[in-house]
């Protein structure tokens, strides 16, 4: 059986290999509670993937730009991990909040982000190393994309969910224009 006949990520490149990891988060509003997704892109090593979704309940409390970016870093070592890769990671996103506290060069002060920093920390112990590198917007471009089409797809229903049920008319049915 040749190469091409290996299913994808099955080949082993050998042990130079590096998996690259671009990672983003976005939320509306900003600072929420808002509405947080993530969006993250893997290629390397055999793997060209990639992922979006709700980063966190929509309107919580934690549902922040700054959770949305560290769950899209956290969603993608542990897609990393469900699909048996253990190797060397390079990470990078345009959140310099956590690339920074992730390599140590800034303290996770609020401590609520506490909680995901220590999770994103023991999900990089599970691999022979994880490179953080800051990357401009610009250079991060289909995990920012893909975090923003999260947010287009999620955001819809999650208002409706915010609004809560459909209010009842006087005769008992549903009125459909209650919660527009």
């Amino acid at each position: 059986m040749d190469d091409a006949q290996l299913p994808r990520g099955i080949a082993s490149i050998g042990d130079d290999a590096e998996v690259h990891v671009h990672f983003d988060g976005a939320c509306q509003p900003p600072k929420g509670p808002g509405v947080a997704t993530f969006g993250f892109t893997v290629e390397g090593h055999g793997f060209d993937a990639e992922d979006r979704g709700l980063a966190t309940r929509p309107y919580s409390e934690h549902s922040t730009n700054n959770v949305a970016e560290y769950v899209a870093a956290i969603r993608a070592l542990e897609w990393l991990r469900e699909h048996g890769y253990r190797g060397r990671v390079i990470a990078s996103g345009d959140s310099q909040l956590v690339v920074r506290q992730m390599t140590g060069e800034y303290e996770v002060r609020t401590e609520h982000l506490r909680a995901y920093h220590d999770w994103l920390d023991r999900l990089t112990r599970e691999f022979a190393s994880v490179e953080w590198r800051w990357v401009p917007r610009s250079r991060n471009a289909r995990a920012d994309a893909l975090s923003k089409l999260a947010l287009s797809e999620t955001q819809p229903v999650a208002r409706r969910l915010r609004s809560g049920p459909p209010e009842a008319a006087e005769d008992g049915s549903l009125d459909p224009d209650a919660a527009d």
